[in-house]
């Protein structure tokens, strides 16, 4: 008796998991759900160019200085951060040499898998044409962030590691990121949270992003951001001195 019951307790138990599996929603449409709740598609296909402009302060170093993104489609992008008594800390891409450069650590041209990572962060309105730079998107369970109940979602890219994104039941709004980067140090992860949502034009912008790489707490909170600006080509030019180690001769 006792080893038909627990063959009838381990057979509701696995029926019941397959029930729960199926009633989790699918990772697109947990994806197609974040465009409209943040816009639509036609507002996003409005956005052409952005600037964001704001402040970044490393908390654990005690560090703050102002912001500036500028993007523009398809892939090009350019952030400054100018920390006092540090400098600037600059990195973009042009759409073809992605690079960055701090008085810190000088001039450097990404390339492999780092250099596919930053392709894909620095591509406009991902958010929108997310089926073009990713394999899959599953939903692998509910989890809470910051009290929300959340849906987790594993994005796999057609390059690189995949990533792991949390989205409010109820809004549908972005709440976490985790991810693995590749660096000239290694593999480092890192986790983001997003909030004070509001609207920029058409779109809702997450204006608070708190970062966590090892021990460091990195918070940026936007300012404010201008759509559909005339941003000069230049502006998405390597420094002189990223130039200078494109022009270097490859070592034999």
């Amino acid at each position: 008796m006792r080893s038909h019951q627990l063959r009838i307790g381990l057979t509701l138990a696995f029926a019941s998991a397959l029930l729960a599996a199926d009633e989790l929603p699918k990772g697109d449409a947990i994806l197609d759900k974040y465009v409209e709740a943040t816009g639509g598609k036609a507002a996003y296909s409005k956005l052409h160019s952005q600037v964001v402009n704001g402040t970044t302060e490393f908390k654990t170093m005690g560090m703050k200085g102002k912001m500036s993104v500028y993007t523009a489609e398809p892939d090009k992008h350019y952030t400054e951060i100018e920390l006092t008594g540090i400098g600037k800390i600059q990195e973009g891409s042009n759409g073809d040499v992605v690079w960055s450069y701090s008085a810190m650590q000088g001039p450097r041209i990404k390339e492999g898998d780092e250099k596919a990572e930053a392709m894909l962060q620095g591509k406009f309105n991902s958010e929108l044409n997310w089926r073009d730079l990713f394999k899959s998107a599953e939903t692998v369970g509910t989890e809470q962030v910051d009290g929300k109940d959340c849906y987790k979602v594993v994005l796999t890219p057609k390059s690189g590691p995949p990533m792991t994104k949390w989205f409010a039941k109820d809004t549908g709004l972005l709440m976490k990121m985790a991810m693995t980067s590749k660096t000239p140090m290694g593999d480092i992860q890192s986790d983001s949270t997003y909030s004070d949502y509001r609207k920029e034009g058409d779109v809702l912008v997450a204006h608070k992003v708190v970062t966590h790489v090892a021990t460091m707490e990195l918070v940026m909170t936007v300012d404010g951001v201008q759509t559909n600006v005339d941003i000069p080509k230049d502006k998405f030019d390597p420094p002189a001195e990223v130039k200078a180690l494109m022009n270097k001769p490859a070592a034999k």
